[in-house]
């Protein structure tokens, strides 16, 4: 293992050029042409054979090394529709539009950057080390992670019958922890995901005569509050659940009462009961405050996002973890516990029948987290993903996800005989 990453430092220095390069030009969901052809010719020059376009922008690397089991390694590309408030000097200007058509800034503001330039080090650094290692090695670069609709995607496009079924299933994400520290958590340990768009329906008019309309502003803002005690009342104190409402869209004037409101919901949850129970609420919840509104046609609500528990494979996690605290010391690796978060690399892993690790990379300045950490204000001060101002440091963050994804994929590639 030692001898592999001896020449770490050869293959991260020149990705921290490319890390703020893709920091600076993200790119939406299925949007992720630039991204995707930089990747595709970096793996081409490693010797990987190249597939493109899996999933509409996904590019998927193979690097056949004799007999040996077939590992995966995932990273995602996507960025998200933020306007960047970082103030860095490779800050994202893009913009680009969104499923809906509407133009918006982009922002890697989900570390999706650091995912994909750390698995292009991985890539480089397991081609060169092919003496050392035998069997199969994959890379995917997956798109819309964000949708929850890429893995997915690239599933539906036949990537099993396009590449060999994986063995394991092996990915990391850049967190708000200090910089260069893993977290893997075995079994549950990212949270569902439910999204949904509500649509609630009244019966516009003059602002200046609410008692000839039925507003639906009113009946959207007691529909929301009313969804807040869903986890507060209808969630056990030992059970785990967030609810919210991330967007609300109505009206075009003051004295207008339009005729319609719009809103977004979104759940994270760790137990299949609870999360029915949950949606469930929320449907009825939206339901009944329509029909207490007077309201003349029944609120749509429609599914936008849809994903399950992340569950890492308990035996497989144990071999990562010991190999990881081997490698870099216990200090450098914890078990964080589950988290809210959600992640769509699972369908992967169900798809191929395989077991899957996935695990927490610290991205943030350890000087700085310290010092939150001792003024107590961590989360005030250390910006968190999808945040304007989350930027993870590229050093000793691109150094240690590269090294992670090594070491893990080297539990399961055989040696070279």
């Amino acid at each position: 293992m030692t001898s592999v990453l001896d020449d770490l430092t050869a293959v991260t220095a020149p990705l921290v050029a490319l890390y703020k390069d893709l920091h600076e030009h993200p790119e939406l969901s299925f949007h992720e042409e630039r991204t995707a052809r930089i990747v595709a010719r970096r793996l081409a020059e490693l010797g990987f054979e190249v597939i493109e376009k899996v999933g509409a922008t996904g590019v998927v690397g193979v690097l056949r090394n004799g007999d040996g089991p077939t590992v995966l390694l995932r990273a995602d590309m996507d960025a998200l529709p933020v306007l960047e408030q970082t103030g860095l000097d490779y800050a994202s200007t893009a913009r680009g539009l969104d499923p809906a058509g509407i133009e918006q800034p982009v922002m890697h503001a989900c570390g999706h950057d650091v995912h994909s330039t750390c698995l292009l080090g991985a890539a480089e650094v397991l081609s060169s080390a092919r003496n050392t290692w035998s069997g199969t090695l994959e890379v995917v670069f997956q798109p819309a992670e964000e949708l929850g609709a890429g893995a997915q995607a690239m599933v539906d496009d036949g990537l099993f019958e396009r590449v060999p079924v994986p063995d394991v299933v092996l990915g990391q994400h850049v967190a708000p922890l200090y910089a260069g520290l893993l977290g893997l958590h075995a079994g549950p340990a990212f949270a569902a995901t439910d999204a949904f768009d509500v649509r609630m329906f009244g019966r516009g008019g003059h602002g200046s005569r609410p008692e000839t309309t039925i507003d639906p502003i009113v009946m959207a803002a007691a529909t929301i509050l009313r969804l807040q005690t869903v986890v507060s009342r209808e969630v056990a104190g030992g059970e785990m659940a967030v609810l919210t409402v991330g967007q609300i869209h109505a009206g075009s004037k003051n004295n207008i009462i339009p005729d319609e409101a719009a809103f977004g919901v979104a759940i994270r949850s760790l137990d299949s009961g609870v999360r029915d129970r949950v949606v469930a609420a929320v449907r009825r919840i939206i339901n009944a405050e329509s029909a207490a509104s007077g309201a003349e046609r029944e609120p749509h609500i429609v599914a936008v996002d849809c994903f399950p528990v992340l569950v890492n494979d308990i035996d497989a996690s144990a071999r990562v973890f010991g190999a990881f605290k081997r490698s870099f010391g216990d200090q450098r690796v914890i078990d964080p516990g589950p988290v809210t978060g959600s992640e769509d690399v699972s369908l992967l892993a169900t798809a191929a029948g395989a077991p899957l690790v996935f695990w927490l990379l610290g991205g943030t300045d350890a000087r700085v987290y310290g010092a939150a950490v001792a003024a107590g204000t961590v989360e005030r001060d250390i910006p968190a993903n999808h945040s304007p101002f989350f930027a993870p440091v590229p050093q000793p963050t691109l150094d240690a996800g590269v090294s992670a994804l090594t070491v893990a994929a080297l539990q399961w590639l055989g040696a070279q005989q």
